[in-house]
């Protein structure tokens, strides 16, 4: 499959497997999987200081928004795929050390397991969302990383001057690529063509996002704006840019799981935008909720 997309490429030729123990398989993926859960409870932990928030509340909602967000993100692949060999059990949604996830799955899940915590622990629920946006899209654009280095994630083929081709012979992009992959052909990996970075497209979306969610906690100061103003941004360019990805399956309308998901989540983030607009703004200095207690120098 010689073809003239393949002249201009970014050339990706990594392994994505950095290496196994045991029973353990270490990918890039699962590194900056980490490494974005991280970064992004970091953020949040940064925000949540001038927020009136110790750093105790970020990371107990993270304890259990995190587990929520695993558990949602492989429940909405399960349901995307329910049907196909291997996936006909509820079961299916615990075995996530076999891969495969939804990041929109892992948006809901976290935002309900985050909320039930926070509902318990009466945490100003709408500041405590904007938080969690801003740490949540800070941690998804790192982890994109790792898939843009895995190449799992496929999208059309293109001839932009940015567009990648994967060459190394264990990437799912030159195995299994329905248009860029080596398929029953025998040719030199460099012949393969290119296709769109839409995972990269996707983090610098996640990073735009952040930087106006982040202007809007600080400028306007009405708590909600950001977290709902993220839920709409996020589902609007997950909409658009799922055009150029070729490995959801679509399930109505000819649209894929993250489309529909989109639509659903869309009029929740207008309604939940209108109503937080007119609410009163925050006051300019918060103080802790609470805090360890200090003992008096001696």
């Amino acid at each position: 499959m010689i073809n003239t997309l393949a002249l201009l490429a970014i050339e990706i030729d990594i392994d994505p497997e950095i290496r196994e123990f045991g029973n353990l398989l270490l990918t890039w993926h699962g590194v900056f999987t980490a490494v974005g859960i991280a970064g992004g409870v970091y953020v949040a932990v940064l925000i949540a200081r001038r927020l009136g928030f110790i750093d105790d509340d970020v990371y107990s909602v993270a304890l259990i928004a995190i587990p929520a967000g695993i558990i949602g993100a492989r429940a909405l692949w399960v349901v995307e795929r329910w049907g196909d060999p291997g996936i006909d059990s509820a079961i299916d949604i615990l075995r996530v050390n076999e891969g495969g996830i939804s990041i929109f799955g892992a948006i809901i899940g976290g935002i309900v397991g985050g909320l039930v915590y926070g509902w318990i622990r009466k945490f100003p629920i709408r500041r405590a969302l904007d938080i969690a946006a801003a740490g949540a899209l800070v941690g998804m654009a790192i982890g994109r990383i790792g898939d843009l280095i895995n190449g799992e994630h496929f999208a059309d083929a293109s001839s932009l001057p940015w567009a990648v081709r994967y060459v190394h012979l264990n990437n799912p992009s030159v195995l299994a690529h329905p248009e860029c992959g080596l398929g029953p052909f025998s040719i030199d990996t460099s012949q393969l063509c290119a296709q769109h970075p839409a995972v990269a497209y996707e983090m610098l979306g996640d990073l735009m996002i952040v930087g106006l969610i982040v202007g809007a906690i600080f400028l306007l100061r009405k708590d909600g704006v950001a977290f709902f103003g993220a839920v709409l941004l996020y589902s609007l360019m997950r909409l658009g840019l799922s055009e150029l990805r070729i490995d959801s399956k679509e399930i109505i309308w000819g649209l894929t799981t993250p489309q529909v998901t989109a639509l659903f989540i869309i009029p929740v983030g207008v309604l939940g935008l209108l109503y937080t607009l007119r609410q009163p703004r925050r006051e300019l200095a918060e103080e802790p909720r609470a805090g360890p207690i200090e003992e008096a120098p001696a």
